[in-house]
């Protein structure tokens, strides 16, 4: 990398956990200077403005969420029935290190990107979109094992699964209690395990 894009992107790391806690409306560029340690210049010198910045922390913080996704739906695991349960086991047991780094960033931005932010809109629709879609892969792919019930549509499905896990997520972080992010991954095992899998006759 040049030397512009190391100071892009050391911008883009240093203010990831900032963006996703504060909000990528509310966090100022005084924010940006004091979480970097660079001048006001040095920040608008590789950004157009703080806008730019801020979708470029999102995709940021989107691919690292997506990066974790994809490895818990990965190959290692022979069955997909065995990568679902590996997506929801990655929630239960990491909910702590997402809550501290301020929460999903999918959902933070698509609450405060849904009327007043709509270039980062685009890109958080873009990230769901993406999700489903590496969800139902797995569905789909089980449907051709013979592991799930293919009268099951895939795509629902999915976006159940999201559903769930993004209200566990809210309900768990507003009210300062995990038991709600358990209580939605409870219900996505019991419906991978009596809606989807076929059970043996």
């Amino acid at each position: 990398m040049s030397k512009a894009e190391k100071t892009k992107q050391f911008i883009i790391e240093k203010t990831a956990t900032l963006f996703n806690t504060k909000g990528y409306i509310s966090t100022s560029l005084s924010d940006i200077t004091q979480a970097t340690g660079l001048t006001k210049g040095s920040i608008y010198g590789n950004f157009e403005n703080k806008d730019e910045v801020a979708i470029e922390v999102y995709k940021y913080n989107a691919a690292l969420l997506s990066k974790i996704m994809s490895h818990s739906l990965g190959d290692q695991y022979s069955t997909s029935k065995e990568k679902l349960y590996a997506f929801v086991a990655f929630y239960r047991k990491n909910w702590r290190s997402v809550f501290s780094n301020g929460g999903c960033p999918l959902m933070n931005a698509a609450t405060e990107a849904d009327d007043s932010f709509p270039a980062l809109k685009k890109y958080v629709q873009k990230s769901f979109s993406s999700w489903a879609d590496k969800i139902s892969a797995v569905i789909i792919q089980g449907q051709k094992n013979g592991e799930f019930r293919t009268s099951v549509n895939a795509e629902e499905f999915a976006s159940l699964l999201i559903m769930l896990i993004e209200g566990g997520i809210l309900l768990s972080k507003t009210m300062d209690d995990e038991k709600f992010l358990n209580q939605a991954l409870d219900k996505i095992k019991s419906m991978i395990d009596h809606e989807l899998t076929i059970l043996p006759s």
